[in-house]
């Protein structure tokens, strides 16, 4: 699938002349950034997570795996660049995860803490959706939050 950018930066954003609309580049490699951040945290996770809440893990990661490349490409498209390491927060969330499974089981206890976390790319998902008006590439945006979302409730049901 080809993306094509329904607007250059800096265009006028519609109902207000004034105002400038978001960056649709900046604004996907912030989404860009937390998908990668968030897998990060999964691939750990996965490592020592017990089998009755695997699977929800590994959708979650998956998700976020194909998020991710969808994303880089859009950032492509729109003649960027995409950076594809994250932030320094994909080392902390290894780390962090990592000492967390030293001490405690990956086990149902840990969803709500993981939907928290998801709701973060929730939002940066939303901001992408704002700047990216139209096109395919804001409907692959809107249909990725959708499938996160409904993990998100997975986990918060499992949670309770």
């Amino acid at each position: 699938m080809t993306y094509v950018p329904p607007v250059g930066p800096g265009a006028v954003a519609a109902g207000n002349p004034e105002e400038p609309s978001p960056d649709p580049r900046a604004a996907l490699q912030r989404l860009l950034d937390r998908t990668i951040d968030a897998q990060a945290g999964y691939d750990v996770l996965l490592d020592k997570a017990e089998t009755d809440i695997a699977p929800l893990l590994q959708d979650f990661h998956d998700a976020h795996e194909k998020h991710a490349e969808t994303v880089a490409a859009m950032i492509s498209a729109y003649g960027a660049e995409p950076d594809s390491d994250g932030t320094l927060m994909s080392s902390v969330n290894r780390a962090v995860t990592t000492i967390r499974s030293m001490f405690d089981e990956i086990d149902e206890d840990v969803l709500d803490a993981v939907a928290s976390g998801e709701e973060y790319v929730l939002e940066t998902f939303t901001d992408a959706i704002e700047a990216v008006e139209s096109g395919d590439a804001h409907d692959a945006l809107v249909k990725f939050r959708a499938e996160l979302a409904g993990l998100v409730a997975q986990a918060r049901t499992r949670a309770d």
